[in-house]
């Protein structure tokens, strides 16, 4: 299983903000620490702030922070709403496909079930667990106007 590139970038971008709490991080500062383009960032940080999970404050002294605490952001919940089509083989989505065997096929039925224990597992995470404890992580991403 993959997870899409948006997903990775949304997961880094709530990390990062998780280990600056309260402070307002910009775009640039994300973009430079991970060294991904700040126009995929700036959708991610659209798509976030539409779905609650974080405030963007614009003007010049605007940025990016966490909407609340980074205990209540689920991780299996951003994985769902970022990554939506969890359709690993044509017969998910139901659509009519070319696979011949469909109808008497148990790989659809096995890879539904990988796709929920790899869903149950994020489940057990927040944004909180990943940031937490880990002094590492904690250096690289620290904001310098902290």
């Amino acid at each position: 299983m993959r997870l899409n590139t948006q997903t990775d970038y949304a997961l880094r971008l709530l990390m990062h903000l998780a280990v600056n709490p309260g402070t307002l991080v910009t775009i640039a500062e994300v973009s430079e620490h991970y060294g991904i383009s700040k126009n995929h960032l700036m959708k991610i940080a659209q798509t976030l702030g539409q779905l609650g999970y974080i405030d963007t404050v614009r003007g010049r002294a605007g940025g990016l922070r966490l909407a609340y605490p980074a205990a209540r952001i689920n991780v299996g919940t951003i994985v769902r709403h970022i990554e939506g089509d969890f359709a690993l083989v044509e017969c998910f989505a139901g659509r009519d496909g070319t696979c011949r065997i469909t109808a008497a096929c148990r790989l659809s039925s096995v890879l539904k079930q990988a796709v929920e224990a790899f869903l149950q597992v994020l489940d057990q995470y927040s944004v909180e667990n990943l940031v937490a404890d880990n002094s590492q992580l904690w250096k690289l991403l620290k904001s310098e106007a902290v």
